[in-house]
Formats: C-alpha cells, structure tokens, sequence
C-alpha cells in the first residue's frame, strides 16, 4: 500500500468516526429508554413481557421459533431427497461435496466415539447438529410477531429459551440410554445412570453460551454511544461462533458417553477348581524345569 493509498484510507476512516459521533450526538435527546437494563436483559431471559399467542395459549417465543426452524429444516430436508439426491454425480458438485462432507464429517465421528453401534448415532448427531446450527442462525433473520400484549418482537434462537435448551439435553441422554439398552441391557442402564448430571450439563452448557451471546447483544443496542455498526459485529460474529461451536460440543459428548455404555462387555468363563488346579501344578512344573 502506497502512501497515498494510505492516507486516502485513514481519512476515511476518520470520516465514519466523525460521523458516528455526529450521529450520537444529534440522536440523543431523542433516543428515550423503555426501561433499565437489568428489565431488558430478565425479560430476555424469562420472556414474561413477551408471551405470544399460540391457539389461545401463551407460550414463550423460542417455542415458535422451534416449530418455525423445525418446519423450514423439515421441508428443506423433504426437497433434497426428493430432487437433488437422485441427481448426484459421480464427479460432485459444490452442493453435493458439501452435503457429503457434512455427513461423512457427523458420521466420522460417531464411528470413532462407538464403533460397536453406530448407525443411529450417526443419524441423530447429524440431525442434532443441524438443527443446532440452523437455530442459532435464525436469530439473525429477524422474524417479527405480535405479542399477547400488542408489542412487536423478534423470535429468538430456540435454545435460547432454557426449555429448549433442557429438551434437546434431555432428548440426547435418552439415545445414550437407549444405547445402553439395546447393547449390554440393565447393565448398560447402570453405567448411564452413573452419569445422572450429564442432560443438566448438556442443557445448561448449551443455554448459557446462547444466551450470553444474546445478552451482550441485547447491552450493546441498549446503549446509544454502542448502537452504531458495533452490533452488526458483534450480533454475527458471537451467533456464528455459537452455532458452530455448540453443534460440535453436544455431538460429541453424546457421541463419547454414547460410545461408553454401549460397549460391549463379554464376561469371561469361569474355570473349574479342576482346571484351576492343574494350570498351577503346570506352572510349578515350567518353573522347576526352569529352574
């Protein structure tokens, strides 16, 4: 870079600053705050201002936001199957190599973790993780509702809903449970019970890197000299981290303590006080001849 390609850059910079505070400047008396922030950031959390009707019943916004990201993952999946899948090539092309690294990625990964039993586990952590990742991007969309109150709000991330969030924690101890089961019965129900604490971990993990990228968020627009380009960087950056690293985070514990109580423990024959007797004499005899 040039000096003059230098300069030309720092005036620019120093002329969006500039107006950055103009702008702040200007907009303040205008600019009124509902409430405090402490308000803003508990009804984030609890979302008791916020209820939205659903057939008469008041119920959270995360849950819309489910059933909205359930659906779109649903009939997103439903197209695939149905007109791309029986046109892939041999040769792939840019969707299909991304399709089949996605899988082969999931897959991998419940193969490495539980190579005894595998072939579900590869489906739910591919399903668990998608749907993880594409309902943390889907705070970024921006889907409006009408509140039981008349107030307009945006849908949240499902999981950030602590309902949500206990759920999915849940649904992915029953599999490992189930794992259990089906490959090493009651006793595969003891070692997954020994884990008594892993779906409060799995779910409170889960909501809490969540929320708190939605909290700093939520602080970020509620002050004015922060409201400025700050939480387009700030909302993108911490809902993209999340959605990847929450989806890896999950499907791999569940894929390790999936592998744990579902291998296999073959219990060994038990001898005779006979055979026993003469696998002792047999070594005194090799240790004399040693000897």
């Amino acid at each position: 870079m040039t000096k003059k390609q230098t300069c030309i850059f720092l005036t620019v910079v120093a002329a969006v600053i500039a107006a950055l505070i103009v702008g702040i400047v200007l907009t303040d008396g205008l600019y009124q705050k509902e409430g405090s922030i402490q308000d803003a950031m508990q009804d984030a959390v609890l979302h008791e201002g916020d209820k939205i009707s659903l057939f008469g019943l008041p119920v959270n916004p995360g849950l819309i936001s489910a059933f909205v990201v359930t659906g779109v993952i649903l009939v997103f999946a439903a197209i695939v199957r149905i007109f791309v899948i029986p046109r892939f090539k041999f040769v792939p092309g840019k969707f299909q190599m991304l399709l089949e690294q996605a899988v082969g990625m999931f897959d991998g990964l419940a193969k490495s973790n539980s190579p005894h039993r595998n072939h579900f586990l590869g489906a739910y952590v591919f399903a668990a993780g998608a749907y993880i990742f594409v309902s943390t991007l889907f705070e970024l969309v921006g889907v409006p509702a009408v509140s039981m109150a008349g107030q307009s709000v945006i849908l949240p991330a499902p999981l950030s809903d602590i309902n949500g969030a206990i759920s999915l924690g849940c649904l992915s101890y029953l599999v490992i449970l189930g794992g259990g089961i089906v490959s090493n019965g009651l006793r595969g129900v003891g070692r997954t019970l020994k884990e008594f604490s892993l779906p409060i971990s799995m779910s409170f993990r889960m909501f809490g890197a969540l929320l708190s990228g939605m909290l700093v968020t939520e602080l970020v627009y509620y002050y004015l000299a922060l409201s400025f380009v700050l939480p387009v960087i700030v909302g993108i950056l911490f809902t993209v981290l999340h959605a990847v690293i929450q989806a890896y985070v999950l499907t791999m514990l569940t894929s390790l303590f999936y592998g744990e109580v579902s291998e296999l423990h073959v219990k060994k024959p038990k001898r005779s006080r006979r055979a026993r007797g003469k696998q002792e004499e047999n070594n005194k005899s090799e240790t004399e001849v040693t000897v």
